[in-house]
This record gives structure tokens, sequence and C-alpha cells, in this order.
């Protein structure tokens, strides 16, 4: 569960921009929607984020950071030496040779050696290189946690974990690195939880395994998925595919379920539908029903197995009555059970309406180019029984389009 991200000098993100999803005290108790950042926490965060704004406002560019720290922390070790760090930064003469910095907060256990989440986490990296070079070089990295006080009342004191520089390597008693030979191994493009996770670090190995819990259709850009990859897909979680049969039933008219069958590049999707002669092959289904299987593994991923999902257009080609339907498994207990975390962004306005204050955020660029990132609750005088929708269409907002 993440509640806290900043961004800085990240493609469209030019200045610092932090997004923080914990609510106001006095907001109302809707457990559904909102949850305690870890077992007993007053602080509360949303378990849907949605992202609104005008075409190229940036809004992508926020999940391509949450999908590019998950990469940095659990793939990064595979770069050769020189490899360039798949990202850009902001384009004009003085941030491209200005640090990328990227930081996110997130709950986690006071004791290394339990999975009891009680206590906050706060992960850091600072990367970049030569103005004149795609970046390739790690400046700093960096994981410190507040384990709660012993005394009652104290102050929480952070506690670093590790701090990695470019010639130094710092660990902790709970985060040792004696015995693994960082000064030989770790590249300058590489993070230290990747690298050490190859090595069989306990916590580094947890940690890889968080990222890992992270799904996401878009990186560097949005990731394609077409029907032979879906099919293998399904193919390896048979699991995924009776929850998608299961909802297939009730969300598109007519279909009883996708199956898999052999076929000379892998296996094949074939749906039964009510009252035909015979299964249709993938290809033959409407577009939108293709689109909702393509994307449905990264949702079912996250409500198995606890995490976030990362969905770029989540609205594209799906029925506006289907996209609420989803929203609605992350607020229902029992379809995540493991308070798995979706943030998405979307052009269709209309799903303001199932959305609360606390799960909107909006993007708006300016002239410049410079991308600006703001919550609902951050706009002024918003109240709980406004209509989002037609507010934001009319322009109280802001992140719209700049038509004429």
């Amino acid at each position: 569960m993440l509640y806290r991200v900043e961004l800085a000098n990240f493609y469209s993100i030019r200045d610092p921009q932090v997004i923080d999803l914990r609510a106001a005290s006095n907001a109302p108790s809707e457990p559904s929607r909102l949850i305690p950042i870890w077992p007993g926490a007053l602080e509360r965060v949303p378990k849907v984020v949605a992202l609104f704004g005008a075409n190229a406002s940036g809004k992508s560019n926020v999940l391509k950071a949450l999908s590019f720290l998950m990469w940095f922390a659990k793939d990064s070790f595979q770069l050769t030496p020189d490899g360039w760090l798949p990202y850009q930064r902001f384009y004009d003469q003085e941030m491209l040779g200005a640090p990328t910095d990227i930081a996110i907060e997130f709950a986690g256990p006071s004791d290394l050696n339990k999975d009891e989440r009680d206590c906050r986490y706060r992960y850091h990296v600072s990367l970049g290189g030569p103005k004149d070079k795609p970046p390739t070089l790690v400046f700093r990295e960096t994981l410190s946690y507040w384990p709660p006080p012993a005394a009652p009342r104290a102050r929480l004191v952070e506690r670093r974990l590790f701090e990695r520089a470019q010639t130094t390597r710092v660990g902790s008693k709970a985060f040792s690195l004696r015995g693994y030979p960082l000064d030989h191994i770790l590249r300058p493009n590489a993070s230290v939880i990747s690298t050490l996770a190859q090595l069989k670090h306990p916590f580094a190995s947890r940690l890889w395994r968080a990222a890992a819990s992270i799904s996401s259709n878009i990186l560097i850009e949005k990731v394609e998925i077409n029907d032979q990859i879906a099919a293998q897909h399904y193919q390896q979680r048979p699991d995924i595919l009776q929850l998608l049969n299961r909802d297939l039933e009730r969300l598109d008219l007519g279909i009883r379920g996708m199956h898999l069958q052999p076929g000379p590049s892998g296996p094949v999707a074939w749906f039964e539908h009510e009252g035909l002669a015979g299964p249709l092959h993938m290809q033959f289904e409407s577009y939108g029903t293709r689109q909702f299987v393509r994307i449905f593994p990264y949702v079912a991923q996250a409500l198995l197995q606890g995490g976030v999902a990362v969905i770029d257009e989540i609205d594209l080609a799906i029925h506006p009555l289907v996209l609420p339907e989803i929203i609605r498994w992350f607020h229902d207990p029992k379809r995540n059970p493991f308070n798995a975390q979706l943030w998405m962004t979307c052009q269709n306005a209309s799903l303001l309406e199932e959305l609360t204050k606390e799960e909107v955020l909006f993007c708006e660029k300016n002239r410049r180019g410079r991308t600006t990132v703001y919550s609902l609750s951050d706009v002024q005088a918003v109240r709980r029984t406004d209509n989002y929708y037609r507010k934001y269409l009319g322009g109280v907002y802001g992140a719209l389009p700049h038509l004429g």
C-alpha cells in the first residue's frame, strides 16, 4: 500500500511534486474505500487512485514513475554496467544536468524478521548522468524506517536501513551488508535491492518480492498485450482464468466462458456463447471484450495476492458500466482481502461519479510543458455532496484541455 509519492525531473514532471494520499482526520469512516496505512494506524488512504487530465498532461508519467521504481528495485541488476536507465529527464538545459528524484512511502515491518506491517518506510533514489547522454548513474539510494518507540509518546526516530552513494555503501544492524561484496558487484546503474536479491540477502529478497507485487501495463510506454500473450498468461495462471470466467458471465451478455486450446504457436483462447453452434476464436470477439481480457490479469493478480495494480488508460474500449464494477472489486473486502491498491489513468470523466475526493488526482500541464499533480482534496471548498463530474467538465477543478 503506497501512501506518499515524490517526483522531480521525470519526463514532464520538472519541479518537485508530492502526492500524499492520507485522508484528513475528519474524513468520514468509509472502511470499504479508506483503510489504515497499517493495522491499527489512525491515518487512512484510499484503495483506488484515479488520475484525470487532458491528453499529454502527464497522467501516464505518474504511473511510469511507480513502474520504473518497481523495475529499478527488481530488475536493474540485469543491466550491463553502461546500460541506460529506462526513463527521460525533463527536456530543458537546466534539468538535463540535474538529478531525477523519486521517493515512495509505504507500510512495512518494524521487526524485519516478521511480516506484520506496523510502521512507516521510505525508499528514495536519485539518478542521472551527463546531460548529453541518457541517464546511467545512481547518485543515491536509501531505505529508511520509523519503528514504534519503546516508551509511550516518545518521538519517532528515523533509522537508516541502508544508504548508498556513488562511492559508499552503508548498512545497518537490521540490514547487514557483512559478507556481501557490494564493492565488487554493485553496478553504477543498478539498485542495492536488486543486486542483493541475487545473493539471497534475506530482507532485500523480501523487498524484491514486494516490488514484484506491483503489476503494471506501462514502463517506458504502455505495454500492448496481444491475444497470444494474454492466452499464454491465462495458461500459466489457471486461477486467474477461473476468475475471468466468473466475471465474464456477468459483464458480457451471452458469454458463458473462455477456454484454451493448443495452437501452432501456443494456447489459443476460444469463447463459449449462449445460443451459438460452437465456440468463437478470440479474434471474432468485440474489441471491448478483448481489451477486458487483456487487462484483467493485472487486476486479478493484485486482488489475489495483494500489492498494487498500475494500469494506464484503463477505460480504453471498456464499457463505462464495467469500470465502476472493477473499482467495486477493490472496495469489496471479500474480493480484495489483502487490501490491494489500484492506480489508474482514465479519460472517461463520468467515472468521477463513482469516486470520493480522496480517490481523485488531477494532472495539468502549463505552456512550458511542466506537469503539476494535485488531489481533488486539495481544491478549496470541495464538498462530498458535489457533482464532481459536472464541476470538472465545467472547469471548476482545472486539468481540462484548452480548446480553440
